[in-house]
């Protein structure tokens, strides 16, 4: 499958999240942007203008996000964990407790769609190797996964929806 017709898989609140931006692009930064030029184009000699040349580069950025963002929204496929209904198995948008099988240390992730990942906020891609390790387990269950300090073996504590 093309990237061009490959769908993209999130979240509600990542949907949400990038149509909100993507609002916001085209509703305050472009005119924002406009202005700048407008005003920089003001100022006389384009060719020595670095306020011209900082605008219209700043103009080309938000540009290509309203793109990137149009593009991913046209191919937005929103799953809930609930439309899964895969009760008891780490599926794609739960959030899955470990417990570090050599620390004892607990964490708590979300498997998420990798325009949502943030793993200062716990929000795993779908694609990235925990993740991947963690489909299709269940609570209790042992999950091995290569990491560049060698194999981590985490134990599954909670599963949950919300």
């Amino acid at each position: 499958m093309n990237q061009q017709t490959e769908k993209v898989p999130m979240t509600e609140a990542g949907f949400r999240q990038l149509k909100e931006e993507l609002h916001r692009l085209k509703t305050v930064a472009r005119p924002e942007v406009i202005r700048e030029i407008a005003e920089a184009r003001a100022h006389g000699d384009l060719s020595e203008n670095a306020e011209y040349d900082a605008a219209k580069e700043k103009q080309a950025f938000i540009e290509g996000r309203i793109n990137m963002l149009e593009d991913r929204l046209s191919r937005a496929e929103v799953i809930t964990a609930e439309r899964i209904a895969a009760a008891g198995r780490v599926v794609f948008g739960v959030k899955v407790t470990l417990s570090d099988e050599d620390t004892g240390e607990e964490i708590t992730c979300q498997l998420v769609g990798e325009d949502e990942a943030d793993v200062d906020q716990g929000k795993i891609s779908i694609h990235a190797p925990l993740a991947r390790a963690l489909v299709g387990k269940e609570l209790d269950e042992e999950v091995r996964v290569q990491t560049p300090g060698g194999v981590k073996t985490y134990v599954i504590m909670d599963i949950s929806t919300d």
